[in-house]
């Protein structure tokens, strides 16, 4: 029987979208490479920050965050329903701090830039920084509270997002690498993974910071996505309260989660697939979660690890049907993969049923990168 969707790629992008496909009685396979979820979605630190990490021009970028954070609460309950599993979305807010005076400087104009942008954001002295946050350094000058971001334990999402896809009847073959995208006469006719054929009305690619590396893809399609690398580190907290809300500074993020952990990171680096863990990667990040938070000295480290964002050639999203009929991308995501989750399920799941374009997703087309 011929599957109507074929995913390539089952992380949180991937198995969204497959989620949503089978709930409306879709069949659908999701092919892996390794196992499900265990790349970008699981080295993440579970950010849903669109004020605290806007960007200059990246306007459609932003709106897409609000969009997803709109739909944020609602895809987390109906999934915590779904499968009676938590994924710890947590909802404190996050504060953006400077500790040096050039800091407190940029942090102003960046704050000037979220007013204009209409961001629910508030100036915050360094004493009203301390009195949110007590284990915060006291060198903190100034910090931006940002109450509509939020944060989620990334790999439990990851867990909860494969127990709902599996329950609602997709179909999940992991350690299976595709071998070649089958193009005939200009036509999708299949994939070859593992020595097997599948064959599928649609094809989604998914893979992430691999998606425009599949053999067999044309390269008039290829969508121009590259692996950004990120090195993160984890410590275990003392206590519950020892921080609350999440902590950006310029160079570091700190994520406490409920589970006793938090997490910080994560350098970006342009160095292809390298996994190495680098000493000057993690002293820059060691030094930035010390000069913020000075009693992370003494606790233990716990993880290590580092991951992927996949990046397109202009930092946006890659969503929509490809010049060959019957391929989508749902990629590109870089660092806002779990942030746009809600929203790239919701929206790339009409697509393939209705084929209509959803409004929110059109700047993102394939098609602009041909243009």
């Amino acid at each position: 029987m011929k599957i109507d969707t074929l995913i390539v790629g089952g992380g949180i992008v991937g198995l969204g979208i497959g989620w949503k496909l089978a709930q409306q009685g879709q069949s659908v396979t999701i092919l892996d490479r390794g196992a499900a979820g265990r790349e970008a979605s699981w080295a993440a630190a579970g950010l849903l920050a669109p004020a605290t990490e806007v960007h200059y021009q990246e306007d459609k970028n932003l709106r897409l965050g609000l969009e997803s954070m709109r739909l944020y609460p609602q895809f987390v309950a109906e999934l915590e329903a779904y499968t009676g599993q938590k994924v710890d979305y947590r909802t404190e807010g996050a504060i953006a701090v400077a500790a040096t005076g050039d800091d407190a400087a940029d942090m102003k104009d960046l704050y000037e830039y979220q007013l204009e942008l209409g961001l629910p954001v508030r100036w915050m002295s360094g004493e009203e920084v301390r009195e949110a946050e007590p284990s915060l350094s006291p060198y903190i000058t100034a910090g931006v509270s940002c109450p509509m971001d939020h944060h989620i334990d990334n790999r439990l999402l990851v867990d909860a997002l494969k127990a709902a896809y599996l329950k609602a009847g997709g179909s999940l073959r992991e350690h299976l690498e595709v071998t070649r995208i089958v193009i005939e006469n200009a036509a999708y006719a299949g994939v070859e993974a593992g020595g097997e054929r599948f064959v599928s009305r649609k094809l989604l690619i998914a893979a992430g910071a691999w998606s425009g590396l599949l053999p067999g893809l044309p390269d008039a399609v290829r969508p121009p996505v590259r692996p950004v690398k990120g090195q993160l580190f984890s410590v275990r907290s003392p206590r519950q309260d020892f921080l609350k809300h999440f902590i950006r500074s310029p160079r570091l993020y700190i994520a406490p989660k409920s589970d006793g952990r938090i997490v910080m990171g994560a350098t970006v680096e342009e160095m292809g697939f390298n996994r190495d863990l680098t000493a000057g990667g993690l002293y820059s990040l060691l030094k930035e979660a010390w000069d913020h938070l000075p009693g992370v000295y003494d606790l233990p480290i716990q993880e290590i690890w580092c991951g992927f964002r996949p990046g397109s050639r202009d930092n946006s999203p890659v969503l929509g049907e490809s010049a060959i009929p019957g391929v989508y991308f749902a990629t590109g995501h870089h660092r806002n993969g779990i942030l746009f989750g809600p929203v790239t399920a919701e929206t790339m799941s009409t697509l393939l049923l209705s084929g209509v374009v959803p409004e929110s997703i059109r700047p993102f087309a394939p098609s602009r990168f041909s243009a």
